[in-house]
């Protein structure tokens, strides 16, 4: 599953990772998922370790324990009616089926500080945002999904 193509991603050299602090935004105008739960072995990591450009709900574990702990985050958000829809090495694109018809969406990505040595025991984080509007929408002129 995408999320195996993490380990790998997490372990491999470091690629355009975002690494700038994110500019401060007020808490009320981002909606940022408030329903995700800390699992273990995680923490919760508030500022994301400063490395994203837009605001998440991040958690941090190790780097040897990140890509276990991705897979235990889907299959908990699988139970919330959450489906992988789509992803790349180190991001799981989510959807979520609203009664009122449309989409809710949400991603899941795992990254790292690419400033620092990557080894089994370095910190890397797994943050969650919401995609904002109705994902299943018809592009302009297009079909809805």
């Amino acid at each position: 599953m995408m999320v195996s193509l993490m380990a790998a991603a997490l372990l491999a050299a470091p690629q355009d990772a975002p690494v700038t602090t994110a500019p401060p935004v007020a808490a009320e105008a981002v909606a940022i998922p408030s329903d995700i739960p800390v699992l273990a072995p995680a923490t919760a990591s508030p500022d994301c370790g400063g490395l994203l450009r837009a605001p998440a709900f991040c958690v941090t574990a190790r780097m040897d324990q990140i890509a276990t702990l991705a897979d235990t985050y889907l299959a908990q958000l699988a139970e919330k009616n959450w489906l992988a829809a789509d992803g790349d090495d180190n991001r799981v694109i989510l959807v979520k089926r609203r009664e009122s018809g449309g989409c809710d969406g949400m991603q899941m990505l795992a990254f790292f500080d690419t400033n620092l040595p990557q080894t089994a025991e370095a910190t890397a984080y797994l943050g969650f945002a919401n995609i904002p509007g109705d994902v299943c929408a018809a592009p302009a002129g297009g079909t809805p999904q």
